[in-house]
């Protein structure tokens, strides 16, 4: 099950397909056609499916071919947006702030190093990340090049 683009004259549609062996050969059944895969598409696609569905391969493959993808759990939907709040400087009161922190004790030891950078990109903009990308790749094209040793002057020696 692949997500891919469909007709030419609408580029910004994309079809969830299903790959069926009949008498006559392989064919393809469209489960879902999007512009933007949800949880709506993926359970109509999943409802429609006569194969086993997992949503992880679909939205995998929507993400390789460009598709717009806001599939993900309600509650790291929720979690972003909680984040990105409190990035903002709008904290919950301290009440329910005290009650996340029980609920989402966690091992510490299980927390690598990388989540306090990883967390400043939480409720950023894909334009915010897009310009900060640009910026890396700019970033590499003027850093030296490591120079390539020159060859040696005698032969190699080639045991056989």
């Amino acid at each position: 099950m692949i997500a891919k683009p469909t007709r030419a004259g609408r580029p910004n549609r994309y079809e969830i397909r299903e790959s069926v062996v009949t008498d006559r050969g392989p064919r393809a059944r469209s489960l879902a056609t999007f512009a933007v895969l949800d949880d709506v598409v993926l359970a109509k696609a999943r409802a429609r499916a006569l194969r086993p569905f997992v949503d992880a391969t679909v939205v995998t493959a929507a993400w390789r071919v460009g598709a717009p993808v806001t599939a993900e759990p309600a509650a790291e939907r929720h979690a972003r947006a909680l984040l990105a709040e409190v990035r903002a400087g709008r904290r919950p009161p301290p009440a329910i702030s005290a009650l996340l922190r029980d609920a989402l004790a966690t091992d510490v030891a299980l927390i690598d190093d990388n989540h306090e950078a990883a967390a400043q990109w939480i409720g950023v903009t894909e334009a915010q990340r897009g310009e900060t990308l640009a910026q890396l790749l700019e970033l590499a094209d003027v850093l030296p090049q490591r120079r390539r040793p020159p060859e040696p002057a005698f032969p190699r020696i080639d045991s056989r």
